[in-house]
């Protein structure tokens, strides 16, 4: 069996109000591992911390405890709960990437060129990103006169395809997906579905936050149960339930 690519092990997350002096526990506990070609899905209750999991792996959250093991593409292992800022800054350009749930961008910038960005900032030339921005676009049925009309005007599921094509037009070893189809109409979740199974194919692992049981089946090879806590003393009760399942074939 392939060595896996991603573990994490105990992983916590707890936010400190400091106005109320209380300690609001998220994700707690949590234990997977992930391998190349493999997609697991976070399933849980709102407000279990799948969410704050995501954003502990990209580390724009501090994790409060655990390790998170990143087997880099030369073979050398990271904690990244451990890492630098700079670490972390190359990572995302060369090896991790992350669709959000909602889309954050410039307000006046064109569709095509928020999708083309990433590969602008890698410094391809701006005509090859854009072409390869407007093939995105395409393939998730984005209708080509929006492509130069900026996303803030567009619809919920007009944005969500937005999203989805800047964080798959820069290749990632992993892919982190936070409910990356949850506001599409059917024939835009196809779309989104063939990408990512071409993405799987090609050996990305994923790590995707999904609802739907029927997108869970579609794409996922196993499943990852995070469980809700109200206190730090249930975080503890809890945190063993937060487990991996194989996906059943």
């Amino acid at each position: 069996m392939t060595d896996w690519m991603l573990k994490v092990e105990k992983l916590d997350k707890q936010f400190y109000l400091h106005a109320q002096q209380r300690l609001i526990p998220s994700t707690c506990a949590v234990d997977l591992e992930l391998r190349p070609s493999q997609l697991l899905a976070i399933t849980g209750p709102s407000g279990a911390g799948k969410s704050s999991l995501l954003k502990c792996i990209w580390r724009s959250y501090l994790p409060s405890g655990g390790r998170i093991w990143l087997r880099q593409a030369d073979g050398q292992l990271l904690d990244l709960a451990l890492a630098t800022e700079q670490q972390m800054l190359t990572l995302r350009r060369t090896e991790i990437g992350f669709v959000t749930q909602f889309l954050h961008c410039l307000p006046r910038k064109s569709a095509l060129d928020v999708v083309a960005q990433p590969l602008l900032d890698d410094g391809v030339a701006a005509r090859l990103a854009r072409d390869r921005a407007a093939e995105l676009l395409t393939r998730l049925n984005m209708p080509a006169h929006l492509w130069n009309v900026a996303p803030a005007t567009f619809s919920g599921g007009e944005q969500q395809r937005v999203n989805l094509a800047r964080g798959l037009i820069r290749p990632a070893r992993l892919l982190l997906l936070d409910e990356p189809t949850a506001s599409l109409d059917p024939l835009s979740r196809d779309c989104a579905i063939a990408l990512l199974r071409e993405r799987k194919a090609a050996g990305t692992a994923m790590l995707a936050i999904l609802h739907d049981p029927a997108l869970v089946s579609a794409l996922a090879d196993g499943t990852v149960r995070v469980q809700a806590h109200s206190s730090p003393a249930d975080a503890a009760q809890t945190g063993s339930a937060n487990t991996q399942e194989r996906q059943a074939a």
